[in-house]
């Protein structure tokens, strides 16, 4: 068994991921600037155009949060078609409502 073996990553594959508030990109960047020397051979610094975790760029995100297809879910969101059965469309707009 070995003690210290190594992460086997591929070319183009994330290292590391972050997320926080836009007042505080410009510190974001600079740590994972200072955080890519520690890994040898090149990084790339790339900030996403998602909005958090989620798979909604910001624009889309913010549309469907004001017609209530995004429903917060702990740190994520749910996305809520309008097609499917009633009651989970009611359960939706009474969660929608208790915001």
């Amino acid at each position: 068994r070995r003690v210290h073996g190594v992460a086997r990553v591929t070319i183009g594959q994330p290292l590391l991921s972050v997320r926080g508030r836009d007042q505080h990109v410009k510190h974001m960047l600079e740590a994972f600037r200072r955080a890519k020397m520690k890994f040898p051979g090149r990084q790339k610094i790339v900030p996403s155009k998602n909005y958090g975790f989620t798979k909604f760029t910001r624009e889309q995100y913010e549309i469907y949060r004001a017609d209530g297809h995004v429903v917060p879910d702990g740190v994520n969101c749910k996305y809520v078609a309008d097609h499917g059965p009633l009651k989970n469309w009611m359960r939706a707009q009474t969660v929608l409502a208790m915001e």
